[in-house]
């Protein structure tokens, strides 16, 4: 295929509910969009899932807009790609900017599934008909509220629930939470707020039974954490700190982590996620995929990559109506008993909704080659 035209929208969407974590809250949603043509005319989407500031990581909506007009779409642009694995080579000398590279390479590895007459999921090897999906809750002002939320989901049906944590909101709020629901799946996400000054405050966590404790320390860091999970029996998941197959390979050598969070933005795309996936299958160690606020088309991308055999446990995908009144895509992601049922049309398996999307445009850039 030969990517003729690229449009990238800039876009801003109202979530329904604020969502706090260690690093600060956040309603508006700032997110670009991205469809790459080809030759026949056929369409592909991408979405950058990279913050309005750089909360998460270094990289913001506005260096991605910067790293993709100036040196990926370039890269890209009227050239001829056999699978969409060739485009990673195409980037190798583009240092890190994971989430601009995954905006772009999303979008080719719609477009090839589409242009195959494959779901995004077969394309990739994804082998479930079915996903099962967890939900990510932030942080709370009174427990009392949290718990009511958390009682909420738990009725929908998630098979798993994420609870943001921080210092001086952990080891009670995750007592109560176990106290009021004994036999559901709960898992901690501190989002490197601790240090290895906090192992005494870190370990009373063990005492409740919990999935993991996701990014207790540094978001760049695999020593402290090899130290920390060799003092606690929960499993530590790695996740800010995981951008490639071969950091992924070095925290499993280090003894880091248990268990691996694959978010496709952070690492670079679907095809070093995968990679990632296959690696932690041959070691054992269980992978689930992260949420990053998607809009449907990175929401549907995750759907797609949770397809995979070794997506044991519940991610963070819910459906579109937990975050917005109205999504870019259709129909939205709908949630039923903790399932999302995997799409059956080609590609990412639901169509954009140009309505919708023309809505929450703030502008648009277009770039065709010669």
């Amino acid at each position: 295929m030969i990517i003729q035209e690229i449009t990238i929208r800039k876009m801003k969407m109202m979530m329904k509910h604020p969502f706090t974590t260690s690093f600060g809250t956040m309603q508006e949603k700032d997110f670009l969009l991205l469809e790459a043509k080809d030759e026949l005319g056929n369409s592909g989407w991408g979405e950058s899932v990279a913050f309005s500031a750089p909360w998460y990581n270094e990289e913001t909506l506005e260096t991605n807009l910067h790293m993709l007009q100036d040196f990926l779409i370039p890269l890209v642009l009227g050239k001829e790609i056999g699978h969409p694995d060739e485009v990673s080579g195409l980037f190798s000398a583009i240092r890190k900017n994971n989430m601009a590279k995954s905006t772009i390479e999303g979008a080719i590895w719609d477009l090839y599934a589409k242009r195959n007459k494959m779901t995004l999921a077969q394309a990739l090897g994804g082998e479930r008909d079915k996903i099962e999906v967890g939900i990510s809750i932030g942080i709370h002002e009174r427990v009392e509220d949290l718990i009511a939320t958390v009682r909420g989901f738990v009725e929908e049906g998630y098979k798993r629930i994420k609870v943001k944590i921080k210092p001086g909101y952990d080891v009670e709020v995750m007592r109560e939470l176990r106290k009021q629901f004994p036999d559901v799946p709960l898992m901690a996400d501190a989002n490197s707020a601790y240090t290895l000054n906090d192992v005494e405050l870190l370990k009373q966590l063990d005492a409740f039974d919990l999935t993991m404790i996701e990014q207790p320390l540094a978001s760049d860091d695999i020593i402290d954490h090899a130290t920390l999970q060799k003092q606690m029996t929960t499993p530590i998941c790695l996740d800010e700190s995981i951008h490639s197959l071969e950091d992924t390979r070095k925290a499993v050598e280090l003894g880091s982590t248990k268990i691996i969070n694959i978010k496709i933005g952070r690492v670079g795309g679907l095809t070093e996620a995968k990679k990632i996936h296959d690696y932690c299958m041959e070691k054992g160690l269980p992978v689930w995929c992260g949420g990053m606020l998607e809009s449907g088309i990175g929401r549907a991308h995750n759907i797609a990559l949770t397809t995979l055999p070794n997506f044991i446990l519940p991610g963070d995908t819910a459906g579109s109506s937990r975050y917005w009144e109205e999504d870019v895509i259709t129909p939205e992601v709908v949630v039923e008993d903790g399932y999302i049922t995997v799409p059956t049309a080609y590609g990412i398996g639901y169509e954009p909704n140009f309505r919708a999307m023309d809505k929450f445009t703030v502008e648009t850039y277009r770039f065709k080659a010669e």
